[in-house]
């Protein structure tokens, strides 16, 4: 963990994993995956993170469970690049996870929760009452909620997270899969904007490859979808993610990153400052929890 004394980043990776198939049970982690099936440590990606710039990352959870979080907090430890943890917690355990929530916000590697709520068999299971009592418990911990949003029903929820919980920092993970491939965005952006007219909810511009559907993807075939939330949210609540190692599916790391350079390029030197890190400093309260700023896998 950096020192209070040192600079933030500039460049924050917020949608980065890591899994432990010895250590932790991934249920979604089959086979089926292909190449990002097994174990991939974050040592793996830092040589390609270094040379793309990217100064510091958020590890974001892959399972819903304790153990999960636990590898991810060890291995912010170990890592001074990693800046914060989005972890896990039961939410629907009543009291229980009021004091879990503030336990993880005191360890202070801790920023953020998540939920792999794409694989509840109830596609409204985050807008359950015991769920929101535990998101209440969330938001005053201070501590983020990252939506997993890989349909429009999961999207349409989140104006009813936002407007029941006010102090709640949303952050809509990889644009809410944008149906890239087939190139009919008009129902996802009418719902994404819904979301965006609530102040409290920000987004990921990460995970965009893997939803263009072909292994020929180009920038081009992103920048609708970027452009569309580029105007919903603004530069000020729009935030990067690499989602490795998803991203393998997508062509890697370096071809990710490529584009996401392109889809800035065209942006004023403060927007893309924004959404380099500005949002994400913001957003996780990078340095307020002690911190410093220095299938299912397609959800991820």
């Amino acid at each position: 963990m950096s020192s209070a004394g040192e600079p933030r980043p500039r460049f924050i990776d917020t949608h980065l994993h890591m899994w432990d198939l010895a250590r932790c049970d991934y249920p979604w982690l089959t086979p089926e995956a292909g190449i990002i099936y097994g174990s991939h440590s974050i040592d793996e990606v830092d040589a390609e993170r270094t040379a793309a710039g990217v100064e510091g990352a958020i590890l974001v959870q892959a399972a819903d469970n304790h153990c999960d979080t636990d590898l991810m907090r060890e291995a912010m430890a170990s890592h001074p690049w990693v800046v914060g943890v989005v972890g896990w917690l039961d939410l629907v355990q009543g009291s229980a996870a009021e004091r879990d929530a503030i336990e993880l916000a005191t360890f202070g590697d801790v920023v953020g929760i998540r939920h792999l709520i794409h694989t509840e068999p109830d596609p409204d299971w985050v807008v359950r009452p015991a769920v929101i009592e535990g998101l209440r418990a969330v938001a005053r911990a201070g501590l983020t909620f990252d939506v997993v949003s890989v349909e429009l029903r999961h999207l349409e929820h989140v104006p009813t997270l936002a407007r029941a919980l006010p102090g709640l920092t949303l952050v809509i993970d990889h644009l809410s899969k944008p149906p890239i491939a087939s190139g009919n965005l008009s129902a996802w952006a009418e719902r994404l904007r819904a979301a965006a007219a609530f102040p409290n909810v920000h987004a990921k511009v990460s995970g965009l490859d893997t939803a263009a559907g072909s292994p020929d993807w180009t920038p081009d075939d992103l920048r609708p979808a970027f452009e569309i939330a580029l105007e919903a949210f603004g530069a000020d609540r729009l935030m990067y993610g690499g989602d490795w190692p998803i991203s393998k599916l997508g062509g890697g790391y370096t071809r990710q990153v490529t584009a996401f350079e392109k889809l800035l390029a065209p942006l004023s030197a403060a927007e893309q400052a924004e959404i380099r890190g500005g949002t994400a400093l913001r957003a996780y309260r990078l340095g307020a929890h002690g911190t410093t700023a220095g299938g299912p896998a397609a959800g991820l």
